[in-house]
């Protein structure tokens, strides 16, 4: 009788075995770079306010936040379909 134990590292006797399927997909790593984004943006802005920089700055940081966060929330609602 053949025990199907999923800690086994060898392959079935009959050859049989699911093919790998990929480590990471290209919407795992846009996310992850939106992510990211995002917190460099958030630092960069905080970093901005001690260092008492221009108001372009703070303003620039503010926009890719929103974009990158908008993003995010687009690709998630569209997922949901």
């Amino acid at each position: 009788m053949a025990t199907t134990d999923p800690c086994r590292l060898t392959t079935p006797a009959d050859g049989t075995h699911e093919a790998p399927s990929p480590a990471v997909t290209g919407g795992e790593v846009i996310r992850t770079l939106l992510w990211i984004l995002i917190v460099v943006s958030g630092v960069v802005n905080t970093a901005a306010t001690y260092a008492e920089a221009d108001t372009w700055v703070h303003l620039t940081c503010g926009v890719v936040t929103l974009l990158s966060a908008g993003t995010l929330v687009a690709r998630h609602l569209r997922g949901r379909r």
